[in-house]
C-alpha cells in the first residue's frame, strides 16, 4: 500500500466519543400552553419592537455598548486560539542564518598544538512535522473550534440581554413619564381644591383642619412627582450606560393602555430553546469541546511520530557562500512512546472525562433555567392580565367614591378627611394601574428574551469591527 494512503488512513483516526445530545430534563410543553404553535423567537428584534424610538436606542446600544465590545473581543481571542491549534497540524518551516568564528587548538600526535581560526556561515531551512496518526492534534483543534463557537454564542447571549435591558429601560422611561403626567394633573386639581378650601376658610364657611388636610394632600402629590422625577433620572442614566452615550427621549402621548404590540406572544415548544437560546447552544458546544478533549487525552497514550529535516548551504566565508557553497542537509525522524509518567496521562484523561460530566450537567441546567425563565414570563403575563382587570374595577369604584366624597363635602354633609382618603386611594390606584400595564408589556419582552429571540434572519456580527468600535453592529 502506498505510504500516502497509509498516512491518510491513519490520519482519519479519532478517539473522541460520539456526541449524543442529552435528553432535555424538562416537560414537553410550557405550563398553561397548548402543544405546538409558532415561537416568537423566530421574529427579529426590528419586527418585534415596533416603536421607532426604541429601535433607535437598541441600534445605538448594539453599536456602542462596552459589554458587547468585551464579548466581541473574547470571540476574537477564541478564534485566534482555534487558529493556533489548527496550525499544529501542518509542517512548521523556519529559515535560519548562522555564523560562527572562533579559535581552537589543532593537535596531531607527536606534534605541538597549533592554534587554528575557525569560521563558518550558513543558510538553512528547517522543517518539523508531527504526524497526527491518532487524532490528538485534530481533537485539540476541534476543541478550540467548539470553544470559539461557544464564545460566539455567549456574545449572542450578551446582545439578547442587552436588547431586553434597553427595552425594559425604555418602558420604565415611558412609565415614569405617564405617572409623572398623572401626578402633574393631580397636583393641578389639588391646587384648585386647596384654593377653594382656603377661600372657604377665609370667609368663615370652612375649618382650618380642612385647609391643612388639603395642603397635605397637595404635598403628597408633589412628593410623589419628585420621587418619580428622581427615579426617571436614575433610569435615564442606566439607559445611557446601556446605549453608550447620553440619552434624549422625546415626550410621547402614547399610553400603555394603547399598546397592543406585545399582547399575543406564542411561546412555541421547549425544544425551540435548543436552537434559539444562546446559552443552551453555547453549553452544547462546550460539551462538544469536552468530547474532543477526551479524544486528545486518549490519543496521548499512543506513540508520537515527528519528522524533522533541514537543508541549506554553508561556507567558511560570506564571499564564498553563494559562489562555491557546500550543501548540508539532515533528516531525523523520531518516535516517542510513553512508558512511565507517574500516571500523568491517566490523570489527564480522568480530568477530560470529568469535564465532560460537568459539561453535560451544565447543558441540562441551562435547559432547566431557560424553561423556568419562559414559565415565569408566561405566569407573570397571565397574572398581570388578571391584576389589570381587577385594578380597573377598583379604579372605577374609587373614581366614583372620590366624586361622591367631593359632592358630600361640597354640600356640607362630610368632613374633608373623607375627600382626602378618597383622593389618596384614587391617586395610588391610578399609579398602580400604569405600573401593572408597563409590567405586562415588560413580561412580553422577558418572554421574548427567555426564548432567545432577536436573531432570526439577522446577519452575523463583524466581531473585529464591534470589538474595536469601528462600525455599528447590525
Amino acid at each position: 500500500m502506498p505510504i500516502a494512503l497509509i498516512l491518510f488512513t491513519l490520519g482519519g483516526c479519532s478517539f473522541a466519543p460520539k456526541h449524543v445530545r442529552p435528553a432535555a430534563p424538562v416537560p414537553p410543553r410550557f405550563p398553561g400552553t397548548n402543544p405546538g404553535g409558532a415561537t416568537i423567537a423566530a421574529i427579529g428584534w426590528q419586527a418585534f419592537f415596533r416603536d421607532p424610538e426604541l429601535q433607535r436606542l437598541i441600534a445605538l446600544a448594539l453599536a456602542n455598548n462596552r459589554d458587547i465590545r468585551v464579548a466581541a473581543a473574547r470571540v476574537l481571542e477564541a478564534r485566534g486560539a482555534w487558529r493556533i491549534q489548527g496550525a499544529a497540524l501542518y509542517p512548521q518551516i523556519d529559515g535560519a542564518v548562522a555564523a560562527t568564528r572562533g579559535r581552537t587548538l589543532y593537535n596531531l600526535p607527536g606534534s605541538v598544538a597549533t592554534p587554528v581560526d575557525v569560521r563558518s556561515i550558513g543558510v538553512q531551512a528547517n522543517a518539523a512535522w508531527e504526524i497526527d496518526f491518532w487524532g490528538r492534534l485534530r481533537n485539540l483543534r476541534d476543541a478550540a473550534r467548539w470553544q470559539y463557537l461557544a464564545t460566539e454564542e455567549a456574545r449572542r447571549g450578551v446582545v439578547t440581554q442587552l436588547i431586553a435591558q434597553v427595552a425594559n429601560g425604555y418602558l420604565l422611561e415611558r412609565e415614569y413619564q405617564e405617572r409623572a403626567d398623572l401626578a402633574r394633573r393631580t397636583i393641578s386639581t389639588r391646587e384648585e381644591s386647596l384654593r377653594i378650601v382656603r377661600r372657604r376658610y377665609e370667609v368663615g364657611s370652612g375649618s382650618k383642619l380642612d385647609m391643612t388636610q388639603a395642603q397635605a394632600l397637595l404635598g403628597q402629590a408633589r412628593a410623589a412627582l419628585q420621587a418619580l422625577e428622581q427615579d426617571q433620572e436614575v433610569n435615564r442614566n442606566a439607559l445611557a450606560l446601556l446605549v453608550g452615550q447620553p440619552v434624549t427621549l422625546t415626550a410621547s402621548d402614547r399610553r400603555f393602555a394603547q399598546i397592543t404590540t406585545y399582547l399575543q406572544l406564542p411561546p412555541g415548544l421547549p425544544s425551540d430553546l435548543l436552537t434559539n437560546r444562546p446559552d443552551i447552544v453555547a453549553a452544547e458546544r462546550q460539551l462538544l469541546a469536552a468530547n474532543a478533549n477526551i479524544g486528545a487525552a486518549r490519543a496521548a497514550f499512543f506513540p508520537n511520530i515527528t519528522l524533522t529535516a533541514g537543508g541549506g548551504i554553508a561556507s567558511t566565508s560570506l564571499g564564498d557562500l553563494f559562489s562555491s557553497p557546500t550543501g548540508v542537509w539532515s533528516f531525523a525522524p523520531s518516535l516517542t512512546l510513553p512508558i512511565f509518567n507517574a500516571g500523568r496521562l491517566r490523570a489527564n484523561l480522568d480530568v477530560a472525562e470529568a469535564r465532560k460530566i460537568l459539561a453535560v450537567a451544565e447543558y441540562e441546567r441551562a435547559i432547566q433555567i431557560a424553561f423556568r425563565d419562559v414559565a415565569d414570563a408566561l405566569a407573570r403575563r397571565r397574572q398581570l392580565s388578571l391584576q389589570i382587570e381587577t385594578t380597573r374595577g377598583v379604579l372605577d369604584a374609587l373614581t366614583e367614591r372620590a366624586r361622591l366624597a367631593t359632592l358630600r363635602f361640597d354640600n356640607g354633609r362630610s368632613a374633608y378627611l373623607e375627600v382626602l382618603d378618597a383622593q389618596r386611594d384614587l391617586f395610588d390606584t391610578q399609579q398602580l394601574l400604569v405600573q401593572l400595564r408597563r409590567a405586562e408589556v415588560a413580561s412580553g419582552v422577558a418572554l421574548y428574551a427567555a426564548l432567545g429571540g432577536g436573531f432570526a434572519a439577522q446577519p452575523v456580527f463583524d466581531s473585529d469591527a464591534v470589538a474595536t468600535g469601528r462600525t455599528p453592529a447590525p
